[in-house]
């Protein structure tokens, strides 16, 4: 969008929709009949139930995000693919062909969430349990600054710690990068206002190039969710699934 005063343009950046979808691991089907031939391949090669368990949930969560925001039906489910490109980011495909959107993909104990966007975007998201730690346990994933803030922050000292973690490996996610990167290549300004299940921004700098992420949080029945994307976004939308 630009507008001209005098002899003065102004150009004003576009925010695109990010779209969210949370799911937990009861809503799982016991079946796999809504897994592609090529995803019940990957399940049968993990050994143990937990990674299996994360698996399926992370696919279900996306799958249903992904035909919630395309209008697919309920029978579509089999044919859409969720895969993962050569750098671990998922990408949907149906019957082959690559779905016009772009998706991250989380879960911690037992919840699963995935962030939607449109194909131009590179979305991240991230969500964690809550968990007391002390200071000490962040020192090798956060800066100095983020240190700080966490022992000067009025706020709850674990959220504000998982809120860290979550949009940094959002940014990370975005970035196409995930954890090879050094944690503290990026640093989290958050906006702390804790109000329960509303959406925060926060912010993030790269510490080795002057490009900066504005993402999202949220706590809710002790997590944080965050996301974000490599472009200005509006506040998320929910999906809906009925």
């Amino acid at each position: 969008m630009q507008f001209r005063i005098s002899n003065l343009e102004f150009r004003i950046p576009m925010s695109h929709p990010l779209f969210w979808l949370a799911r937990k691991s009861d809503d799982v089907p016991e079946n796999n009949d809504w897994l592609s031939d090529a995803e019940r391949d990957t399940l049968a090669g993990f050994r143990f139930p937990k990674r299996r368990n994360d698996w399926r949930l992370g696919r279900w969560t996306a799958k249903q995000a992904v035909c919630a925001y395309q209008s697919l039906k309920r029978s579509d489910l089999a044919s859409l693919e969720i895969r993962a490109a050569g750098d671990g980011v998922p990408e949907a495909f149906s019957n082959g062909t690559a779905r016009e959107v772009s998706i991250s993909i989380s879960h911690s104990s037992g919840q699963g969430f995935c962030v939607v966007g449109p194909p131009e975007l590179s979305v991240g998201c991230d969500t964690e349990m809550i968990q007391p730690h002390e200071v000490q346990f962040f020192q090798d994933y956060f800066t100095a600054g983020e240190i700080s803030l966490l022992q000067h922050s009025p706020a709850d000292r674990s959220l504000v710690a998982y809120l860290i973690w979550c949009a940094k490996e959002s940014a990370l996610k975005a970035l196409r990068e995930g954890l090879r990167l050094d944690t503290r290549s990026i640093a989290i300004v958050p906006d702390f206002e804790q109000q329960d299940g509303l959406w925060h921004t926060w912010t993030g700098l790269c510490q080795d190039s002057p490009r900066t992420f504005r993402g999202w949080w949220r706590s809710q029945d002790g997590f944080i969710y965050a996301m974000t994307a490599d472009q200005p976004t509006s506040s998320p939308v929910k999906l809906s699934t009925d």
